[in-house]
C-alpha cells in the first residue's frame, strides 16, 4: 500500500448545493435595482440582503477546508502546507485571472470611445488584482470585477489556514469551547466594525472585507469540527444546531444587536444545522440539479457582474427598470456562461496547474557527489 497520503474527500453534496443557490443569491442582489419595480416589497428587501451569501460563502470555505486538509497538515506539518496552497491556487486564481483579464479588455475597448468613467478600472491597482491582493488593505473602494474582493479575502484565509491548523485542534476542545469561540469570533468581528461605525457586514468593504473574510472562514472550520464529533448523532445534535440558530435570532430581536454579531453566529448554526441533515434521504439540496449549480458556483459568481454590465450596454435602455423577459434572459445568458467557463476554463486550468504543482512539488532532491 502506497505511504502516499489520499487525496482529499469531496464536501457533502448538499453543502456543494447551497453553495450553487449562495452563488444565485448574489447574483440576485446584483441586479435587484432593475427588477424593483416588478418586485413585492417583501422580495425587494430579501435580495437586499443577498450579499450576507457571501460570509457563507466564506463560512462553507472553511468548513470544507478543514474537513478535507486538517488531518493531513496536522500529521505531516509544514511539510504539507506547499500543496496545500498550490492546490488552493490552482482553485481559485485561473479563472479569476480570465475573468480580469476580460474585465480589461472591456475596459480598454470602452475606454477608446473616451464614454467609461475610468476611476472604476485604475490601472495602477490592477497588479494587486492579479496577485489578489487587492482587497487587503491596499485599495480604497471597489475596482475592476468587483466580486473578486471576497476571492482576494478567501487567499488570505488560505494563507491562514495552516496556522489555525497548527495552532489548535477544535475537536480536542469541548463542545462548549468550540462555542464559545465561535461566539468570540462573532463578537471581535462586530466590535471591530462596530467601533468604526459599521453595523452591517457590507459595509466599507474595502476596509473590513478582509477580517469579515478570515473570521468567518475560522468560523467555518469551528463548525465543521462540531460537525464530525457530532455527525454520528446526526438527529439529537441538529437540534443544538437549531438552538444556536434560535439563539442567534432571539439576540436579534430581543437586543436588537446589530447584522455584524447576529449573522455570522446564525449562519454558523445554519451550516452546522445543513451537515448535520446532509446525508438524509431526498435532501434536496444533493439533488443533481442542484448539486450542479453548486458545482459551476465559482464561475457563475466571478462573471455575472461583468456580464451584467456588458448586457445592460447591448439591451437596457433604463437600468431601474428592466422588464422581466430582459432578467429571465440575463439569467439564462449566466447559466450558459458558468457552464461553458466550469467546463471550458475553471476545470481544466486547474487540472493542468495541479498536475504541474504535482511534478514540481514531487521531485526528488538532488544529491551532490559528497552526499
Amino acid at each position: 500500500m502506497s505511504g502516499a497520503p489520499a487525496e482529499p474527500r469531496a464536501d457533502l453534496p448538499a453543502l456543494t448545493g447551497i453553495r450553487g443557490l449562495a452563488a444565485w443569491f448574489v447574483v440576485l442582489y446584483h441586479i435587484r435595482i432593475g427588477a424593483v419595480p416588478y418586485l413585492p416589497e417583501g422580495a425587494s428587501f430579501a435580495l437586499s440582503k443577498g450579499y450576507l451569501a457571501v460570509d457563507l460563502f466564506f463560512m462553507l470555505s472553511g468548513f470544507v477546508l478543514w474537513l478535507n486538509y486538517s488531518d493531513r497538515l496536522r500529521r505531516d506539518g509544514l511539510d504539507a502546507v506547499p500543496k496545500f496552497l498550490a492546490r488552493r491556487v490552482a482553485r481559485i486564481w485561473p479563472l479569476h485571472l480570465f475573468i480580469l483579464a476580460l474585465t480589461v479588455i472591456y475596459a480598454a475597448l470602452v475606454a477608446a470611445t473616451g464614454e467609461l468613467n475610468t476611476a472604476h478600472y485604475p490601472w495602477a491597482e490592477l497588479p494587486l488584482h492579479v496577485l489578489l491582493v487587492h482587497n487587503w488593505g491596499f485599495t480604497s473602494g471597489l475596482t475592476w470585477n468587483d466580486p473578486s474582493w471576497s476571492i482576494s479575502g478567501e487567499a488570505a484565509a488560505y494563507l491562514l489556514f495552516p496556522l489555525i491548523v497548527l495552532g489548535v485542534d477544535w475537536k480536542r476542545l469541548s463542545p462548549a469551547w468550540a462555542i464559545a469561540a465561535l461566539l468570540l469570533l462573532a463578537a471581535l468581528l462586530s466590535a471591530v466594525m462596530g467601533w468604526n461605525g459599521a453595523f452591517i457586514l457590507d459595509r466599507d468593504i474595502p476596509r473590513f472585507g478582509l477580517l469579515r473574510a478570515v473570521t468567518e472562514f475560522s468560523m467555518g472550520t469551528i463548525v465543521c469540527a462540531l460537525w464530525q464529533r457530532w455527525c454520528s448523532t446526526p438527529a439529537a445534535s441538529a437540534g443544538l444546531a437549531g438552538a444556536l440558530i434560535g439563539a442567534a435570532l432571539l439576540l436579534g430581536f430581543a437586543t436588537a444587536a446589530p447584522e455584524t454579531l447576529v449573522v455570522p453566529l446564525f449562519l454558523a448554526g445554519l451550516l452546522l444545522a445543513l451537515a448535520l441533515t446532509a446525508d438524509r434521504p431526498g435532501n434536496p439540496l444533493a439533488a443533481r440539479p442542484i448539486y450542479y449549480l453548486g458545482e459551476i458556483s465559482y464561475s457563475t459568481y466571478l462573471v455575472h457582474f461583468l456580464l451584467y454590465i456588458v448586457f445592460k450596454i447591448a439591451f437596457v435602455d433604463d437600468p431601474a427598470n428592466v422588464p422581466p423577459v430582459l432578467i429571465s434572459f440575463f439569467l439564462l445568458l449566466t447559466f450558459l456562461a458558468s457552464v461553458a467557463l466550469y467546463h471550458g476554463v475553471e476545470r481544466p486550468a486547474q487540472r493542468a496547474l495541479n498536475r504541474l504543482f504535482d511534478r514540481r512539488l514531487s521531485r526528488p532532491p538532488v544529491l551532490s557527489a559528497a552526499e
